[in-house]
């Protein structure tokens, strides 16, 4: 059997090269849900080929990742619809198949068809690669409807040696959700990557063609990128090196906000070609507005130019759903979009406009990718987006009414404008008047200080403030807006409301002023409490004078350890606790007030010691503090509360203003980087803060500001934070994938890693890169292989796949992250031995082999072997990842006849000749073999396997 097989793959590898011109420039899957409650979807594949190629569309593998059958997609000529228009060589095939997933779940559709073109310059052996595309859908009966995210944009534009190319896709996704973007290595099956990849930017591309790398942009001042802006999709390669084909992929990442954290809703992977080329021609310039930001029932109009240095005529389009959005879609005009001339003075114009409508609020912005391409050789392109966003109006009041006796509000609003589209009304509330113009800032911004007080359907038109059934605080002046919530997937608030205020509640009962951390001590602290007499209580139903008791209890509020501070009343509005852990605990209080006749007026509201954090970073502290008051610490009368700074265990005296911060505009944070007196802080050196706060109550009756300090807290500038832990997003490889899709002779791999940015922000800013660590086994001892910038790393030229990886996050300072999850690839290994054999010397079958596809065999028409064997199951079921093999046979008897142990030049194939160990010719007959198989596995436990069989020896 060998001569015949060798021969078949020698005569494969010398037909033409035509044979393997592929016509496929670039695809993409995307799923369309039939309604919300059905498990059905429309699966699209979308291809971009070449008409210059005789290759149709189809024979590809298309899977749904649920354990359903595979579908051989039929043949398809390639089309031109007109809306795409496609330039000449560039054709467009779809096909769509409805299929019925069998449940929730995540499930990766993926679409495989040979081959790649040959030369793609960044693809080792591009020829005998397949074109892989995937697309991952999550279906969640709790997440909603999920639909793809769609792709506007056709990927056919070329380049020019050392002008800079762009490509975008135009996706939106139907559902409403967040789209972002990234770049991923093109794949030739489900978790394996095309082998030796390289970036198109890459050094190499630059120093065939003689051009200096370090120059190599097209401004000419810097080292060539290749880049994808996560937010907008615009792709940018500024600038292309040698001339010939690239291949590159890129994810859009559909994102969810889930109770306000956003969640992967799967990817849609776009695979395409860029075809570069040595010519003269200079891109076209956009001129686009600024993003933009309207509220539902203002129209938008505005002009977008274009321009070319060599005056060429240009082609103005726009992409986006804003074109087909139902009611009210936007437009794009002149119409149809046709070549305009240009020149000096003269520029290309397309007018964009849209009346937009409540049922176009969504919390993220519409995205219109403007494309502008001329008329040279080739045709170049530039893209710009806008962004669109379209936000609720704001509620209108109504009336505000206080009921003094109840110490409630009563508040009423009109009808929401857009209340066929929204669901709820939120109910805001803070003490204190504010002045705020929303521009743009959905929602109740944070620094305004207010407290979310009630939820109510959008057509409920009133709301009651009992403040929690506890009242509202005597003497303060509360103050009320709106905001009106939009639904999800598409989500968004409206601009908040204009502010309502009452006048203050009556002052009839205690009102606390201060509670202010005088000492900073374990176990000898001192806090300062303050309050007004219950000024406004009649003083025929309660007679002054008043006297009051104390109460004190752990926490921002609530009655953990609930005593008096004081045994006893006291006639004074002033009180001093001692001994107490002001360090560690948070204190809060309450005063009861009773008249000269010993009857209980009332008790105040409660009010907390102003606690203080900080938080250590490279060469800066930031500082947090807090504190549940009945009045307003963010006041506009009083923005600013003033930080002080001592060295370490300086004492309250010894601590002295550095600065103050805006808690207006910055809320109750500051951050100390050395900027007071311009000294940065030491590394080496602890630092001790205080903080004092000031409020009001809004009422002209109580005087303000009122002051009270937080506790002393000291840290050092030390950044020993680490930053958080990697996450690995790589897909495990199908071995039943890479069987079928690789070559028997492969000897060259790679494994490719990737991972996530933390989606904390802070956590995010911190990183500055990753370390890549690797073991060739499980049982081996890790070591660093790389240090990396990006969030994916390709280690190539392997002799195999087996291996395992972590990653380390390193933070600005320094400080490592804990490791990720180990991720270890392994090989997909196969050996089988047949069960029949001829040693007749008739060249077929004579050897008892493992099966195989080595160069050397003889090829019979359509891929079949003289003795009926087919190229493509040889393929896959020849040996792989094999390191060595033990063979014993015997006869029926139990009687060893022929051993053999690969290795030197003994090949793992055996080879056997019939012949027994003293060389001579066995009897035709029923023979056994064990097979001891050495496998080359990451886990060295699973190396190791046994074979046993029978063969038939038949001369």
């Amino acid at each position: 059997m060998g001569k015949t097989f060798r021969i078949l793959i020698l005569l494969l590898f010398c037909a033409p090269v035509s044979l393997w011109a592929t016509h496929i420039r670039a695809g993409e899957i995307t799923l369309r849900r039939v309604d919300c409650t059905s498990l059905t979807f429309i699966v699209t594949i979308n291809m971009y080929t070449d008409t210059g190629s005789p290759i149709k569309f189809g024979d590809g593998d298309l899977k749904f990742g649920d354990g359903s059958p595979t579908i051989k997609t039929p043949e398809r000529p390639n089309t031109f619809p007109p809306g795409l228009n496609l330039p000449n060589e560039v054709g467009f095939v779809t096909y769509s198949i409805a299929h019925t997933f069998p449940g929730p779940g995540r499930y990766i559709i993926s679409y495989v068809e040979a081959n790649r073109n040959e030369g793609v310059l960044n693809i080792a052996n591009s020829v005998n690669t397949t074109f892989y595309i995937e697309t991952e859908i999550i279906i969640d009966p709790f997440l909603g409807c999920s639909n793809t995210p769609v792709l506007l944009v056709p990927p056919i534009d070329k380049a020019c040696t050392g002008v800079a190319f762009f490509h975008n896709p135009g996706a939106y996704d139907p559902d409403g959700d967040s789209l972002s973007y990234e770049l991923v290595v093109p794949k030739k099956n489900k978790g394996s990557n095309v082998i030796g990849y390289l970036p198109p930017n890459h050094k190499s591309f630059y120093d065939k063609i003689g051009l200096n790398y370090g120059t190599a942009n097209e401004a000419g001042n810097n080292e060539p990128s290749f880049q994808i802006n996560s937010v907008t999709g615009t792709i940018t390669w500024d600038a292309p090196g040698a001339p010939g084909e690239y291949n590159i992929a890129f994810k859009i990442l559909e994102w969810r906000k889930i109770n306000g954290t956003w969640v992967q809703q799967g990817y849609v992977t776009r695979d395409m070609q860029i075809i570069v080329e040595d010519c003269n021609n200079k891109r076209p310039e956009l001129e686009v507005p600024s993003d933009l930001c309207v509220v539902a029932g203002d129209i938008i109009t505005f002009d977008v130019f274009g321009t070319d240095p060599d005056f060429d005529s240009v082609k103005i389009e726009a992409f986006s759903q804003v074109f087909s959005i139902n009611p009210n879609p936007a437009t794009f005009i002149p119409t149809p979009i046709k070549f305009q001339h240009t020149a000096p003075g003269i520029k290309a114009k397309q007018t964009f406009t849209w009346q937009t409508a409540c049922n176009h609020v969504k919390d993220q912005p519409y995205q219109i990718t403007f494309k502008i391409t001329d008329k040279g050789r080739p045709s170049l392109v530039q893209f710009k987006t806008v962004n669109i966003r379209v936000v609720g109006p704001p509620p209108v009041w109504n009336t505000a009414t206080v009921n003094l006796a109840a110490r409630s509000a009563l508040l009423s609003w009109n009808d929401y404008t857009c209340k066929a589209n929204a669901t709820s009304m939120q109910v805001w509330r803070r003490v204190d008047a504010s002045t705020y113009t929303p521009n743009c800032v959905t929602g109740m911004p944070e620094f305004l200080g207010f407290s979310l007080i009630g939820t109510v359907p959008i057509n409920t038109t009133t709301f009651t403030d009992t403040n929690g059934g506890s009242g509202l605080a005597p003497g303060a002046k509360y103050c009320y807006r709106l905001v009106a919530v939009f639904p999800q997937p598409g989500g968004g608030e409206s601009l908040v409301s204009q502010e309502v205020c009452l006048p203050p509640i009556l002052a009839d009962l205690p009102l606390i002023t201060n509670v202010s951390v005088e000492v900073t001590d374990r176990t000898q602290g001192q806090v300062l409490v303050r309050w007004t007499r219950p000024f406004e209580a009649d003083p025929g139903q309660f007679p002054p004078p008043y006297s009051y008791e104390v109460i004190r209890a752990e926490g921002f509020s609530g009655d953990i350890n609930l005593t008096p501070a004081f045994p006893g009343r006291i006639s004074d509005t002033t009180f001093v606790e001692t001994q107490l852990n002001t360090k560690d605990l948070i204190y809060n209080y309450r005063v009861r007030a009773f008249d000269s006749n010993n009857v209980l007026v009332g008790t105040s509201a409660t009010a907390s010691t102003v606690r203080l954090e900080a938080a250590s970073k490279f060469l800066q502290i930031d500082l947090s503090w807090n504190a549940a008051v009945p009045w307003s610490n963010q006041s506009q009368s009083f923005p600013r509360h003033l930080i002080y700074r001592g060295p370490e265990a300086a004492t309250e005296v010894q601590l002295v203003l550095i600065d103050s911060v805006n808690v207006t505009q910055n809320s109750f944070n500051y951050s100390d980087a050395g900027q007071w007196n311009q000294q940065p802080l030491v590394e080496t050196q602890e630092y001790c803060y205080r903080v004092r706060t000031r409020g009001t109550y809004g009422n002209p009756k109580i005087n303000a500001p009122l002051q009270n300090y937080s506790q002393i807290i000291c840290a050092q500038p030390s950044d020993d934070v680490p930053p958080c832990k990697p996450l690995f997003t790589i897909t495990p490889q199908d071995c039943r994938d890479f069987i079928e899709s690789s070559s028997c002779g492969d000897n060259l791999y790679s494994n490719t890693l990737s991972w996530q940015r933390p989606l904390d922000l802070a956590c995010r800013d911190d990183i500055r890169s990753y370390k890549i660590f690797k073991a060739n086994r499980t049982n081996e001892q890790f070591t660093q292989i790389a240090m990396v910038t990006d969030t994916f790393y390709v280690d190539n030229n392997l002799a195999s796949f087996a291996g395992c990886y972590k990653i380390v996050a390193v933070d600005r300072a320094g400080n490592e992250s804990e490791a990720s999850d180990v991720f270890c690839f392994d090989n997909c290994p196969y050996y089988e031995l047949p069960n029949v054999f001829t040693p007749n010397g008739d060249q077929c079958n004579d050897l008892f082999s493992a099966y195989s596809d080595r160069i050397g065999e003889i090829i019979g028409e359509g891929g079949v072997g003289p003795c009926g064997q087919q190229l493509s199951n040889l393929r896959k079921r020849c040996a792989r990842f094999v390191r060595k093999v033990d063979l014993k046979i015997v006869n029926r008897w139990g009687k060893v006849v022929y051993t053999y142990t690969s290795g030197s030049e003994r090949s793992i194939y055996i080879d056997w000749d019939g012949r027994d160990n003293d060389g001579k010719e066995l009897a035709s007959g029923i023979y056994f073999y064990t097979a001891e198989v050495t496998f080359d596995r990451v886990d060295p436990a699973t190396q190791q396997q046994t074979l046993k069989g029978w063969v038939h020896l038949a001369r």
